[in-house]
């Protein structure tokens, strides 16, 4: 029971470090800027939905300058 128990520790402790020995990104600098430029545009997308989410991409109506809302 004990070397069971030993195993699964081990087999969890080396299933967790994975990211370390398989890269993430390709080996050919070509493919691995073009990846890049992939992550950074869904990180750059997340910050726009989470504002849309929450309603921070509304204007504010504390504004000093009023807004008129018909047609002008």
């Amino acid at each position: 029971m004990r070397r069971l128990f030993q195993l699964t520790l081990l087999a969890a402790c080396l299933t967790t470090t994975v990211g370390c020995f398989v890269p993430i990104y390709s080996a050919r600098p070509e493919r691995r800027v073009q990846q890049l430029l992939y992550t950074s545009e869904d990180m750059r997308s997340l910050v726009d939905e989470w504002e849309r989410f929450w309603f921070l991409d509304a204007p504010s109506h504390m504004t000093p300058i009023r807004t008129h809302g018909g047609i002008l």
